[in-house]
């Protein structure tokens, strides 16, 4: 088994990380989305649909499944409760992608690399687990621009500066989505060449 090499993707809200993870898979990686992976574990994980209905009954629930806008409303005006979803989600999330990893080192024609976008990577330690680091920022207005207000949930991240500094790669992600990939394709190249 050859492990791939594992570049996780990280930022801040808006910044791009999940045009940068497309333009990985454009450039021939293996890509793990980290809010894929909720997105099923909101519907496959019955461990977890019951810790949710536990806490907070059926109203996050529409149709059986989790209704993600309940849950973030209920989690972004309340630290406490964010803390608790992540508590929930987070161990979760890191299983799934590190197995995920390893399905595709076991596959017959491994991947030379896979990208995982990981929002909260320097957050919660996990840049450990990971051969490189592809930090995507961009300027404040022109996040709010593509998601509108969101200083509150973002005050409790890594600034920009900080992840920026601890990158092994670091885009700012202010032109066009060419030159996003064309930033993407060096990174590959280079770590296709290592």
């Amino acid at each position: 088994m050859r492990r791939p090499l594992a570049v996780a993707v990280t930022g801040g809200i808006a910044a791009g990380k999940s045009e940068t993870l497309a333009a990985f898979a454009r450039h021939g990686a293996a890509v793990v989305s980290s809010d894929d992976v909720v997105h099923r574990l909101y519907r496959e994980d019955g461990e977890l649909r019951a810790a949710l209905r536990e806490r907070w009954g059926d109203a996050v629930f529409s149709g059986g499944e989790v209704d993600r806008a309940a849950v973030g409303r209920i989690v972004f005006s309340d630290r406490g409760e964010l803390e608790w979803l992540e508590r929930e989600l987070h161990p979760r999330v890191r299983q799934a992608v590190d197995r995920r990893i390893e399905e595709l080192g076991a596959a017959a024609d491994p991947p030379p690399l896979v990208a995982v976008e990981i929002p909260l990577l320097y957050e919660t330690g996990g840049e450990a687990r990971f051969d490189r680091v592809v930090v995507v920022t961009a300027p404040a207005e022109i996040r709010r621009g593509r998601r509108g207000p969101f200083a509150e949930r973002e005050s409790r991240l890594l600034a920009d500066e900080e992840k920026l500094a601890r990158a092994d790669y670091a885009y700012v992600n202010d032109g066009s989505l060419e030159e996003l990939d064309a930033f993407v394709a060096r990174v590959v190249a280079e770590l296709s060449a290592a």
